[in-house]
């Protein structure tokens, strides 16, 4: 039987990672991005070469999809909502660094509009879908929170991390709104893909602290959100660290 995931985000980083974990299984596919149109249907092709070569040839389309415009976010979902959605990953986020004393408005209400609101409102708008699916369990919404909105906090991102801990209770909830029909749970990475500008030095003390001694991948993130989604069929309300260790030191 065909099983459709939905990859918000899906261009690059773990997005695209995540869409190739689930062609590599068969898996039809929805992509949206919001500005690198070129990338994402790069990930598309790339999808639907794994899937072929693996024997499961899928159906692949890809779609713009921006977050900060709540009433898009809502048509999208409801778009998606007249058949059986199997799957349904939030990848994209905002990340910005604001250190305190710096913090505006607008980049404070755009993170959470980003990372709280749109995947709350897509996750409503596209409930009845999910609730169709045949998967084990039901339907799958993995939503991507972050260890640093789980009491160990970094300087400098204060809204970020404001808004990923909505995500974390995002999840609980609507486990509870949810269920039976549909699973709802999250991935809490530490490092799977650093930002292209993160300072070396940055990157060396973090990394320095993490007891597996490495950074995670995107590839790491994507095999768990396939194992939350295809192998966990009695999990739901969890939010799962990704992070080697870190959380510990």
């Amino acid at each position: 039987m065909a099983r459709l995931a939905i990859v918000i985000g899906a261009a690059r980083r773990v997005g695209r990672a995540v869409a190739l974990e689930f062609a590599q299984a068969g898996w039809d596919l929805v992509l949206t991005y919001r500005s690198r149109e070129a990338e994402a249907r790069e990930t598309a092709a790339e999808a639907r070469r794994i899937s072929t070569d693996a024997g499961r040839p899928a159906s692949i389309s890809v779609e713009r999809l921006e977050l900060s415009d709540l009433a898009a976010v809502e048509r999208f979902g409801h778009a998606h909502a007249g058949a059986a959605v199997d799957a349904l990953v939030l990848s994209a986020a905002a990340y910005s660094r604001t250190p305190f004393g710096g913090i505006t408005a607008a980049t404070a209400e755009s993170e959470m509009r980003i990372n709280a609101l749109a995947p709350l409102l897509l996750v409503q708008s596209m409930a009845p879908a999910l609730a169709r699916s045949a998967l084990v369990g039901g339907g799958s919404v993995v939503a991507f929170g972050d260890i640093h909105a789980m009491g160990r906090p970094r300087r400098a991102f204060a809204p970020y991390l404001m808004s990923k801990a909505a995500v974390h209770c995002m999840v609980e909830s609507l486990a509870l709104e949810l269920g039976p029909a549909v699973r709802v749970n999250a991935v809490a990475p530490g490092v799977v893909a650093w930002p292209d500008d993160a300072p070396a030095e940055e990157r060396t003390a973090y990394e320095s602290r993490i007891p597996l001694a490495r950074p995670g991948t995107p590839e790491d993130a994507a095999r768990m959100v396939r194992s939350i989604t295809e192998d966990m069929p009695y999990v739901t309300g969890s939010v799962f660290r990704l992070d080697g260790g870190r959380w510990l030191r």
